[in-house]
């Protein structure tokens, strides 16, 4: 069996992926339920990969008529990530904003903030 480049390029940027989804739970940004979904997505994408004919049988069981569907499919799946994860990021920075706008109102009011007190 001879590798084709995209079996050697597939894999590791799956690889990095997953790296990277593990880094961030390790540094409390992201939640191990996300990571694992991460896990099981790239996982996946490195198996077909590798293993080509596995279109062949995911397309038996799931009706689509043939692999470009297949194909489509799966870009799908990486547009819907990429989407996730800006609405993740999203939500992040609507919280910080948020704080910080009730850290500034609070001081404003000439109120100080739990923990800042000294």
């Amino acid at each position: 069996m001879t590798l084709t480049p995209y079996q050697i390029v597939a894999p590791l940027i799956a690889l990095i992926a997953i790296m990277y989804a593990w880094n961030l739970v390790m540094r409390q940004k992201k939640t191990v339920w996300e990571a694992c979904f991460w896990t099981i997505f790239w996982g996946a994408i490195a198996a077909i990969a590798m293993f080509p004919p596995f279109l062949t049988y995911l397309s038996t069981v799931t009706g689509i008529a043939n692999r470009e569907n297949a194909v489509i499919f799966t870009f799908l799946g990486v547009l819907f990530f990429i989407v996730f994860y800006m609405i993740i990021r999203l939500e992040e920075l609507e919280q910080r904003h948020a704080k910080i706008v009730r850290e500034m109102a609070l001081k404003d009011a000439g109120l100080e903030t739990k923990g800042k007190e000294g």
